[in-house]
């Protein structure tokens, strides 16, 4: 019974109830008749049917013996025949009736689980944090009501704390914007000053770049509560256009470093904000760049349409990176204990960049993954529902999008590189 729906257990159950139901019944019908009927005529038929043969024939002979035990036998057989007959078509009759009670079974079944057929599709929709939308059962208060209105409030509850937790993230980013860029004002114009000592400008540089990163931690939690969320007007957009984009931006960190860009783009048409989605390939090519090799270092960008998703695959060179902390890396300030960074060496990182990368996939219905290179470095793959193919996969994305990653083929190649 295992692997089965609960609608095809109870439907057997219900079956196998009717059927042991109906050979009892039958049972006990032919228990009734084969006690009924009698086994051979009693005395007085004996007599009586002695009495017509002797008057018939005349005579009281051996003959008129031997004409009832005839009719014995044949009222033996009779009572047998109807015995036979009788369970034959009993059996036929509970197989017939066993099969469309069968049917009625499922159909009663399935109109009794509906309820919690539509509880199942909400728990889906919202495992993508829409968690704005009820079941709203309609229907007598009975256990179903009852867990339907159980997991509406808590979907009520998580979408307050989530709602929450967004809010306070973003009004926290934007009040502490304005000191920030006040410190800074004051910073730049205090080393301005032509009598500023040697001193005061190594400090006054440093407290910049404290600064900075500070300014760069804001943001980031900014566009990570902002990315968190489904697109409020996505349109049709080219994965392989922001593509080319972010690599011609992160052109001069990756020169500085030594890093070579590569890239391999195929159109990759998708719908989403382009913005969050220029952002989710910055941020992987900035990392690419920053955690790299200090001398012969690659990176690799391929997009390309691979069935019903666009694919975009990013390798790079770097140190080994042990398996165990891969899927740690998408943490916020999260990094590898293993890393070194080389690009933009000056501004330490806020820890947020695989983060964003994987809150803006899943807030399109997509999934990243990543692997390990034996040799050094990361394979990241991020898959998002095709454009033509998008409301096809909305089923079948939102397992993506509770954060479960699928394995896929890492495609095999060179490309071009990128001047």
């Amino acid at each position: 019974m295992r692997g089965r729906t609960i609608r095809l257990r109870l439907t057997l159950l219900y079956a196998a109830a009717f059927f042991l139901a109906g050979a009892v019944l039958i049972a006990l019908m032919y228990f009734y008749l084969n006690q009924s009927l009698e086994r051979r005529p009693g005395v007085g038929a004996q007599k009586v049917v002695r009495e017509y043969l002797a008057a018939r024939a005349g005579r009281t002979g051996t003959g008129t013996g031997e004409l009832y035990r005839a009719l014995i036998d044949q009222a033996e057989r009779n009572r047998r025949d109807t015995l036979r007959a009788m369970l034959v078509w009993s059996l036929v009759s509970l197989g017939a009736v066993g099969i469309a009670a069968g049917g009625i079974g499922w159909l009663m079944a399935g109109r009794a689980l509906h309820p919690l057929q539509r509880i199942t599709a909400t728990a889906r929709r919202v495992a993508d944090t829409r968690l704005h939308e009820r079941i709203a059962l309609d229907g007598p208060e009975d256990e179903i009501k009852d867990l339907a209105d159980t997991f509406d409030a808590m979907l009520e509850r998580l979408d307050r704390a989530f709602d929450g937790q967004r809010r306070f993230v973003a009004n926290a980013s934007h009040e502490l914007r304005t000191p920030l860029t006040i410190n800074r004002t004051l910073i730049e114009v205090a080393l301005d000053a032509p009598d500023v000592a040697e001193s005061t400008r190594v400090l006054g540089s440093t407290l910049l770049e404290v600064n900075h990163r500070h300014e760069r931690l804001i943001e980031g939690l900014l566009v990570l509560a902002t990315s968190e969320q489904c697109p409020t007007e996505p349109r049709g957009t080219d994965l392989a256009d922001i593509a080319r984009s972010a690599i011609t931006v992160a052109t001069s960190a990756a020169g500085q470093a030594g890093v070579r860009i590569t890239a391999d783009l195929q159109t990759a048409p998708v719908i989403g904000d382009p913005l969050l989605l220029e952002r989710l390939i910055q941020n992987l090519v900035d990392n690419a760049v920053r955690y790299n090799l200090a001398e012969h270092g690659w990176v690799s960008v391929r997009s390309r349409s691979v069935a019903d998703h666009a694919e975009l695959t990013l390798d790079n060179s770097g140190p080994v990176v042990p398996a165990v902390e891969v899927d740690g890396l998408f943490e916020p300030f999260r990094r590898s204990l293993s890393a070194e960074r080389l690009a933009d060496s000056g501004t330490r990182g806020a820890g947020l960049g695989l983060s964003i990368v994987r809150s803006v996939a899943h807030a399109h219905g997509g999934a990243v993954h990543a692997v390990a290179r034996p040799e050094g470095g990361l394979t990241v793959t991020v898959a998002l529902p095709l454009a033509g193919g998008h409301d096809k996969l909305t089923t079948n994305t939102t397992r993506m999008a509770a954060c479960e990653p699928t394995d896929r083929t890492q495609p095999q190649g060179g490309g071009t590189e990128v001047p």
